[in-house]
C-alpha cells in the first residue's frame, strides 16, 4: 500500500491549554450524554466538528456541517489549530488494561492512499448508506479529515514497531488519559530514514480495514467526486497484526421487538445443529454461578475453535449452544474461513434462520442492538432482558485476527459489529487539511 507523511494540523496548547481536553472518542461511539460531556470539557473539543450538536431550527445555510466548517476556520484563525512544519509519520502508542492485564498498543499515522477494496485495502465489514452520507456531507462542508480509519498490516520483522519504540522515548507531542483509564501518546517520526523505511516496508503490503469503513468509503466517495489530487490520500492508523497489544473484544446482540418469541421453541429449533447446554439458577447467587459456567463453556468452544454461543432469556436459565458440525453451514455461498466465523454462524443459522431478522431488518436497526463488551456491558445487558426492554441476549465470543485476515483476503465482508477492536483510536490527535 502507498503511504506518505504529512504536515498534520494540531491543536495548540499555547491557546488551547490542555491538548487532550480537545480530543474525542470516534463519532459513531458518541452518545448525546457523551456530547454533551465533551462539549463541556474544552471549548476547542473537536466533537463541534466531528458530532456536532443538531437544533430544530437547522437549514441547509445553518446545520451541524456549516457549523463545524465555522469552527474550524476560528481555529485556523487563532491559531488553535497549527500545521507541523515537518513532513511526519506520527507514532500512536495505548496503554491500557483488558481483565486486570496490562497491555500496550502501538502504531503509526501516515497518509494511505484510497483504491478500490482489493488493490491495496482490503475491508472485512458490510457498511450502511447514513453513516457515509453524513461523513461526505461533513468532509464537503469542511475539506478536511479528523477521524482516523483503523488498519491492520502484516509485517513479523516489525520494522515500524521497532521504529515506534525508539521514538517513544522522545518527549510526547500529547499525553492523555481518558475516561475509560486509556493513556494516548503520540509522536513525531521525522528521521527521514526512519519515514523511508516504513514507507518502503508497506509499499508491498497490503492492509485490511479493522474499523472506520464507512470513513474509508466515504474518502473514495469524495475523491472521486471531488478529483482533489489531495484527497487521493486519507489519514489512517496502521497497527501491525504482530502487535502484542492488538485485542479484539466481542461485541453482544440484544434483540427486541420480535412478535411471539419464546426462548424455549427458539431452544426446541436449535437443538438439531446445536449442542445446547442448560445452566439454571434460582437465586441471585446460583444465577451468577449459572452465567460463569456459560462462559466457562464457550471459552472451551473459543479454544477448540468451535462455534460457541451464549444465551439469556430471563427464564430462569442461561445457555450455550456449540454448533455440532460447521456442514450445517454449506447451504450458504461463503468460504470456508467465512463459515466458521461465530458472529455469521449466529446470524445465519440463529438470527435469519430461525428468528427471520434478515438484512432489510438489520439495515433498519429495528431488532438488534449491538453491546460492545467494555465494563458493565454484560450485566447491562442481562438487566435490559430481565427488565423486558429486550426479549433475548446472544453471547459472542471474540473473533481471531487470524479470521478477519481470511475474510478480507477472500474478498468477503461479516456482518456489521463483527469486530470490536479496544481501545477505540481518537479523533482530534492530527488533522489533514485538504
Amino acid at each position: 500500500m502507498e503511504i506518505k507523511a504529512f504536515k498534520a494540523m494540531r491543536f495548540n496548547p499555547g491557546v488551547v491549554g490542555d491538548t487532550g481536553a480537545c480530543i474525542a472518542p470516534p463519532y459513531d461511539v458518541i452518545d448525546p450524554e457523551m456530547q454533551q460531556q465533551l462539549y463541556e470539557k474544552s471549548d476547542y473539543n473537536v466533537v463541534r466538528v466531528i458530532k456536532g450538536k443538531t437544533t430544530t431550527e437547522d437549514t441547509s445555510d445553518n446545520n451541524q456541517y456549516t457549523r463545524a466548517a465555522q469552527f474550524l476556520d476560528s481555529c485556523y484563525e487563532s491559531q488553535s489549530l497549527i500545521q507541523d512544519e515537518n513532513e511526519s509519520i506520527y507514532a500512536y502508542v495505548q496503554n491500557f488494561q483488558v481483565n486486570a492485564k496490562d497491555c500496550c498498543r502501538s502504531g503509526f499515522v501516515a497518509l494511505g492512499k484510497v483504491e478500490d477494496f482489493g488493490k491495496g485495502v482490503k475491508a472485512h465489514e458490510k457498511t450502511l448508506d447514513g453513516p457515509k452520507a453524513d461523513r461526505l456531507n461533513l468532509m464537503r462542508a469542511t475539506g478536511a479529515q479528523f477521524g482516523q480509519i483503523f488498519m491492520l498490516f502484516d509485517d513479523p520483522q516489525k520494522i515500524a514497531d521497532a521504529i515506534i519504540e525508539k521514538v517513544s522515548a522522545n518527549a510526547p507531542l500529547l499525553d492523555f488519559t481518558d475516561e475509560s483509564d486509556v493513556h494516548h501518546c503520540l509522536y513525531a517520526i521525522t528521521d527521514p530514514a526512519d519515514i523511508a523505511a516504513i514507507t518502503s516496508m508497506m509499499a508491498d503490503k497490503a492492509a485490511v480495514i479493522a474499523d472506520g469503513h464507512h470513513r474509508y468509503e466515504t474518502a473514495l466517495n469524495y475523491y472521486r467526486e471531488t478529483q482533489n489530487p489531495a484527497a487521493q490520500h486519507r489519514m489512517m492508523t496502521f497497527v501491525n497484526m504482530h502487535n502484542e497489544g492488538l485485542v479484539i473484544l466481542p461485541t453482544h446482540r440484544l434483540v427486541s421487538n420480535l412478535e411471539n418469541f419464546e426462548i424455549n421453541t427458539l431452544i426446541e429449533k436449535l437443538n438439531d445443529q446445536f449442542e445446547v447446554c442448560e445452566y439454571k439458577f434460582t437465586d441471585d447467587a446460583s444465577k451468577e454461578s449459572a452465567k460463569k459456567q456459560m462462559f466457562a463453556k464457550m471459552d472451551q468452544g473459543f479454544g477448540g475453535e468451535r462455534a460457541a454461543l451464549g444465551i439469556y432469556a430471563a427464564n430462569g436459565s442461561f445457555y450455550t449452544v456449540t454448533l455440532k458440525d460447521f456442514a450445517s453451514m454449506d447451504a450458504f455461498e461463503m468460504s470456508d474461513a467465512a463459515k466458521k466465523l461465530d458472529v455469521n454462524v449466529l446470524h445465519s443459522l440463529i438470527i435469519d434462520g430461525v428468528l427471520g431478522i434478515g438484512d432489510a431488518a438489520l439495515a433498519s436497526q429495528s431488532n438488534l442492538k449491538y453491546i460492545k463488551d467494555i465494563g458493565d456491558a454484560i450485566d447491562r445487558s442481562i438487566a435490559s432482558v430481565d427488565s423486558q426492554k429486550s426479549q433475548v441476549v446472544f453471547f459472542m465470543n471474540s473473533t481471531r485476527i487470524g479470521q478477519v485476515n481470511a475474510i478480507a483476503a477472500a474478498g468477503e465482508k461479516m456482518p456489521q459489529k463483527s469486530t470490536f477492536f479496544h481501545p477505540k483510536i481518537f479523533t482530534g490527535l492530527v488533522i489533514n487539511k485538504l
